[in-house]
């Protein structure tokens, strides 16, 4: 389902919350403030990081990301495919096979790599999704870590193995772990889309509540 057909229902669902009937949002199955700090991290890490992440929209990314205190940027964009298919009408199909990705600049010295990928499992996505994302169904909505070294893919492999052994989700990661080949910025108007359209359907539904689960959880690595 498109976010533009997801938007056309949400103000129905809206209107049943208002009316107290119950309705679940989707941020993921993690234990919330419980949840481990990555045992594996990239140390003497002493120039700007990136890092780039795919999991669900990436209108609910860059709104997350953007909040912590050490990332200086946040681009939302397209990774996994062929130069040539990314344009948004044609990744929205589900058959480039790039997905929905953000590319996150950040300053080491105020928060590691470990701890992005801490944020991504924790609040950001539900990593036990395969191909899809809360209402967001198809290949380009999948989780996925693009590495660009050989340091962010052992951080990321060894990561995902210790919340399989801690048994953190009651269901296998299907997180893909993989070299990034390249990442192409999306179209004006989804950068910054949440902060420029607050009262968007879609961002209120999805977005608002995990940004106030971030802050909640990680009050202490926010932005002033």
């Amino acid at each position: 389902m498109s976010r533009a057909a997801i938007a056309k229902v949400i103000p129905a669902l809206l209107g049943l919350i208002s009316a107290g009937v119950i309705i679940k949002t989707v941020t993921g199955d993690s234990p919330g403030t419980g949840f481990p700090d990555p045992v594996v991290d990239i140390s003497k890490q002493t120039e700007k990081g990136k890092a780039f992440f795919a999991g669900g929209c990436f209108w609910c990314l860059e709104a997350l990301f953007e909040q912590l205190s050490g990332v200086e940027a946040v681009t939302c964009g397209y990774a996994g495919g062929k130069p040539q298919d990314a344009r948004y009408e044609l990744v929205h199909t589900g058959q480039t096979d790039h997905a929905e990705a953000i590319e996150i600049t950040y300053d080491p010295s105020k928060i590691s790599y470990g701890q992005l990928l801490k944020v991504f499992f924790s609040v950001a996505h539900d990593p036990t999704q395969l191909n899809r994302q809360g209402p967001d169904f198809g290949r380009q909505f999948r989780s996925s870590i693009f590495y660009i070294d050989a340091q962010q893919k052992r951080v990321a492999e060894a990561y995902i193995s210790q919340l399989e052994k801690a048994r953190v989700y009651p269901k296998p990661i299907v997180t893909e772990v993989v070299e990034l080949k390249g990442f192409y910025p999306a179209e004006d108007y989804h950068q910054d889309f949440a902060k420029n359209n607050p009262d968007h359907p879609y961002v209120l539904m999805h977005a608002v509540p995990k940004v106030k689960k971030l802050r909640k959880e990680f009050a202490s690595r926010l932005k002033d």
